[in-house]
């Protein structure tokens, strides 16, 4: 095991890297501690929920709304917890999305730590603190900025992971890559899905690289006022593609970065032929490069976004693999790019 300890906003979280779950014992006391879950996983893991006080919810991203944080409160209110108690997210991102989310508005805030179960969880989305859920189609809109207490990684947990959650966590894998990390994207060239699964030290380096270049983005902007909208990349178009047509996060995304690619030769001077070695990577992980949507739903989804100031929305675009930007493109440009996908 590999303890790595984070300051933000002046609090430690540690981060247990290649750990086992029941190390879980040691951070934290049963008697004190609830475990919240999904139906998928914990069905696919009872045995680890033996003597744990535990919620279990509906899985999937249509399920990250305020009915399902409200029903988690009212079983934290028949088990008595109080300000005392922790609440612990086993699960992929929505399950940690929603577990920062509750413990931070019930009794005014509960400390909590999660256990990140899929690749896309433990290098993204239960990094850095941003707890939220959907209203409607609009991802992410209710939330607040926490930090866990800790993140405990456990990689045999990926052992029942799908091939498809696989290529999920890939996309923010890439992501990172290309707006941070050249040296990463070549390396991510070299190797594949299947080298990463098959091996245990590889899979430990690359996990443990993708938590400190976001743990770093984090520390320098927790809260979002610069280096950290770098994080968004493929995001904007992302979520939306995601939300109305209810793909996977990572497939979402990886259209979205392909299209942000093509932006950013029109507007940075991007090279198209890294376009295309973009385009073969995501190809190699096994996620899409294109996807035929409605531009006008699109659009009309988009435009609502919360990066939106004004006129203008906040979009990440790439100088150069390993080097994003943020960039205000204003609507009415925005709109005709989009329309002009192919």
């Amino acid at each position: 095991m590999r303890v790595k300890e984070i300051v933000f906003s002046g609090k430690k979280t540690g981060f247990y890297l290649d750990a086992s779950f029941d190390y879980l014992d040691k951070l934290v006391s049963r008697e004190k501690t609830i475990l919240l879950t999904d139906k998928n996983i914990f069905l696919s893991h009872q045995r680890l929920f033996d003597g744990w006080e535990t919620i279990v919810i509906e899985a999937g991203e249509q399920h990250k709304q305020q009915s399902t944080v409200d029903e988690i409160i009212h079983q934290l209110i028949e088990k008595e917890a109080d300000r005392s108690s922790v609440l612990v997210g086993v699960g992929g991102g929505v399950v940690t999305d929603i577990t920062g989310f509750v413990a931070g508005i019930y009794m005014r805030g509960l400390s909590f730590g999660f256990v990140p179960t899929t690749l896309l969880a433990m290098v993204d989305a239960a990094i850095g603190g941003k707890n939220g859920i959907d209203a409607g189609l609009f991802k992410n809109l209710i939330g607040l900025i926490r930090q866990p207490q800790f993140l405990l990684y456990d990689y045999s947990l990926l052992k029942t992971l799908p091939d498809q959650e696989w290529a999920n966590g890939f996309a923010e894998i890439i992501k990172h890559a290309c707006i941070k990390k050249q040296g990463m994207f070549e390396s991510l060239n070299k190797h594949s899905i299947e080298y990463y699964k098959n091996n245990h030290g590889a899979l430990a380096s690359l996990v443990e690289e993708n938590v400190i270049i976001k743990t770093t983005v984090v520390q320098n902007d927790e809260f979002e006022q610069g280096e950290r909208r770098l994080l968004n990349f493929g995001h904007t178009l992302g979520h939306a593609i995601e939300n109305i047509y209810a793909l996977p996060h990572g497939f979402a995304i990886s259209i979205g970065m392909m299209c942000a690619a093509r932006f950013s030769e029109t507007i940075k001077g991007f090279k198209p032929s890294d376009t295309l070695q973009l385009k073969a990577l995501f190809e190699k992980y096994t996620l899409p490069t294109s996807f035929s949507f409605d531009k006008e739903k699109i659009w009309g989804l988009m435009k609502l976004d919360k990066k939106r100031a004004g006129s203008t929305m906040r979009y990440i675009l790439l100088e150069s693999i390993g080097n994003g930007v943020a960039h205000d493109i204003p609507l009415s440009q925005l709109e005709e790019l989009i329309a002009g996908i192919s």
